[in-house]
C-alpha cells in the first residue's frame, strides 16, 4: 500500500469535522509510542518550552548515571541511546534554540563523563558530529542568543 503525500493528507483533513478528526488522533496515537509523545509534546509541554528543556536535561542526567561503565562498548552503546533519545524530543520541538541547548548540554556531559571518552575514537568522532549539529542550528537563529550559545561552546572540548 502506498502512502498518500503530505498535501493529499492535507487537503483530506481539512474536509474532516472535529469528531472525526479527534478520533483520528486517538488512533494515531495507538499505533506508535513516538507518536503519543508527539501528541504529548503538543498538548502540554509546547506551551512552556523552557519546562520542556528542564524536562529533557534531567531525563538526560538520569540516563547518563545509568551507564554501565564495565566497558567501552556497552558505555559507546548507552551514550548513543542517550543521543537518540535527546534528537527524538528535538524534532518534536522544531525549535533551533531548544536543539543548540538540548546539543550543548549533551556535549557537557560527554565531556565530563568519568571515564574519560578523550581516547575513544568513535566517541570523539560523535562529540564531533554533536558540535557541527549545534553550529548548523545557531546559524538559523538570532545573533545575539547565537553569542550567548557560542560562549558555551567555546567552553566544550573533549
Amino acid at each position: 500500500m502506498k502512502a498518500a503525500s503530505i498535501t493529499e493528507i492535507k487537503k483530506e483533513l481539512s474536509e474532516l469535522e472535529k469528531g472525526e478528526m479527534l478520533d483520528l488522533c486517538l488512533r494515531l496515537s495507538k499505533f506508535k509510542k513516538e507518536n503519543k509523545e508527539l501528541l504529548s509534546y503538543l498538548l502540554f509541554e509546547s506551551f512552556d518550552e523552557a519546562a520542556f528543556v528542564t524536562k529533557v536535561k534531567n531525563e538526560c542526567d538520569e540516563l547518563f548515571e545509568q551507564i554501565n561503565r564495565s566497558s567501552y562498548y556497552f558505555i559507546k552503546k548507552s551514550i548513543r541511546k542517550i543521543l537518540w533519545n535527546i534528537k527524538k524530543h528535538i524534532r518534536y520541538s522544531n525549535e533551533k534554540t531548544t536543539e543548540a541547548e538540548l546539543l550543548i548540554y549533551f556535549c557537557q556531559k560527554m565531556r565530563d563523563f568519568e571515564p574519560s571518552l578523550k581516547n575513544s575514537a568513535p566517541m570523539k568522532n560523535l562529540f564531533d558530529r554533536q558540535l557541527d549539529g549545534i553550529n548548523k542550528a545557531l546559524s538559523s537563529i538570532h545573533e545575539d542568543l547565537r553569542y550567548d550559545y557560542h560562549e558555551s561552546i567555546e567552553s566544550l572540548s573533549l
